[in-house]
């Protein structure tokens, strides 16, 4: 009969050498591509596509959901240093990046199989997208723009949405295609 794991073995095997050393590598890929942005509507050129989540998304799949928040959070803690934004960009990204990888990752945890992990992706894209509108209508235009945020939130509402949809379905689609390489990577690691 197995014995139920202590939680400082738990902690010991959730975060042993190799696995700190993979999430170092995840949160330093992940920092890296995220400065190869995108804008993708002229009305809105700060809204800007990249693709430093694809690695988050995997380390929440491959290593499971405390992992890849903590990838996205030190990533963004990464990201703060010289921010341009006072940290309010990166503090909102944190939170609507941890909104869209948690269902999948934890319904990964118990359910495998494209089956289970596109319906949990589509979900995950409309969770990333609600967390999204309410970090700018909340946090990222009221510090910006004080006063005047409402009504400019009202007049950029559906490129929010839409920027949202595109980069979480991207984002999803990209997991997707480098998933299984990078599994079968792992269990030959042993990680």
């Amino acid at each position: 009969m197995q014995e139920k794991k202590t939680f400082k073995q738990e902690m010991k095997t959730r975060f042993s050498a190799k696995r700190l050393s993979f999430i170092a590598v995840f949160v330093a890929l992940s920092y890296a591509v995220s400065f190869w942005e995108i804008p993708i509507f002229p009305a809105t050129p700060y809204l800007k596509l990249d693709f430093g989540n694809v690695f988050i998304l995997l380390v929440a799949f491959l290593l499971g959901p405390v992992e890849g928040i903590v990838v996205c959070a030190l990533k963004e803690a990464l990201r703060m240093i010289g921010s341009s934004s006072g940290c309010v960009g990166e503090l909102a990204n944190m939170a609507a990046t941890s909104a869209f990888i948690l269902l999948p990752s934890v319904v990964y945890r118990f359910r495998k199989g494209l089956k289970w992990v596109i319906p949990c992706l589509f979900g995950a894209c409309l969770l990333g997208t609600g967390a999204a509108l309410l970090t700018n209508r909340f946090i990222t235009f009221p510090l910006y723009m004080g006063g005047g945020a409402a009504k400019v939130f009202a007049d950029v509402f559906w490129f929010i949405v839409a920027f949202n949809l595109i980069k979480t379905a991207s984002v999803s689609f990209l997991t997707v295609l480098l998933y299984k390489r990078l599994s079968d990577f792992l269990k030959k690691m042993k990680i």
